[in-house]
């Protein structure tokens, strides 16, 4: 091996190591989170960046894990499960960017207007803001009325003149549920997996302003690494906002 051999192989070995991208590890749901960070992947790639995504289908580990440090960042929630999450276990996430809605909307196999009887059953999310975000949509036909709490439940409805039954479930049961109950609110990540599509196939749906567009969040200090910045930038591109209205056909409405 020449002198000028030996020094082509040791830069190449150093200069190697100083290429190699760097790890950014997110947490998401599996649908449709995981399909839109796969989407930006080579964007990443090209901006220094080997984007690795972990996929769980429950609200508490992918919290749990940026906590630790495990995973730099998640996308699967919106901002008021986020700081109730904060709340109840103590930890200490922040919100860096909004980057879709996924509409609730109410759906029906037995019924086509969301116009429920006296006695009819709603099958709603369980978990606190979900719950809330159900009842409030149920409010806003003037179905029911509530107290101005900003977590509510069933105990929570001040006037209910048609007696309706509210069925509380676990979210991956609701699109179960619509053989049992009347009417399902089913929030789109769920209703994708199940076929459904708020716009073709909800009765009746909340506004696309809502507070509850879906959050990429970190550990508090994190907001400002230039990986979490490059993140934020690949999701918030317009490459992503097409992506989001071609797949999903108003399933998710991009927020930026």
């Amino acid at each position: 091996m020449t002198l000028f051999t030996k020094a082509f192989c040791i830069a190449t070995l150093f200069t190697g190591f100083a290429w190699a991208n760097e790890e950014l590890k997110v947490g998401s749901s599996i649908t449709p989170h995981a399909d839109i960070l796969r989407f930006i992947k080579s964007a990443l790639q090209k901006q220094g960046y080997d984007l690795k995504i972990y996929e769980f289908n429950d609200g508490v580990i992918p919290n749990v894990m940026v906590e630790n440090g495990e995973l730099d960042a998640n996308y699967f929630q919106h901002e008021p499960y986020l700081k109730e999450f904060n709340q109840r276990q103590g930890t200490h996430l922040v919100k860096v960017a909004s980057i879709h809605i996924e509409p609730m909307a109410v759906y029906s196999k037995k019924h086509k207007e969301f116009h429920p009887k006296e006695g009819q059953s709603i099958s709603i999310p369980n978990n606190p803001t979900n719950e809330s975000r159900a009842l409030r949509i149920v409010a806003s036909k003037g179905l029911i009325e509530v107290k101005d709490n900003e977590l509510i439940t069933p105990l929570d409805i001040t006037k209910n003149p048609k007696k309706l039954k509210f069925v509380e479930l676990k979210d991956a049961q609701l699109t179960r549920s619509l053989d049992d109950v009347d009417y399902s609110l089913i929030n789109s990540n769920f209703a994708i997996l199940a076929g459904l599509n708020p716009v073709k196939d909800g009765l009746y749906t909340e506004s696309k302003y809502s507070e509850y567009g879906n959050i990429i969040a970190v550990k508090e200090g994190n907001e400002n690494l230039p990986k979490i910045k490059a993140l934020v930038k690949a999701l918030q591109s317009d490459e992503v906002k097409k992506f989001i209205e071609e797949k999903y056909q108003g399933a998710l409405i991009p927020t930026f």
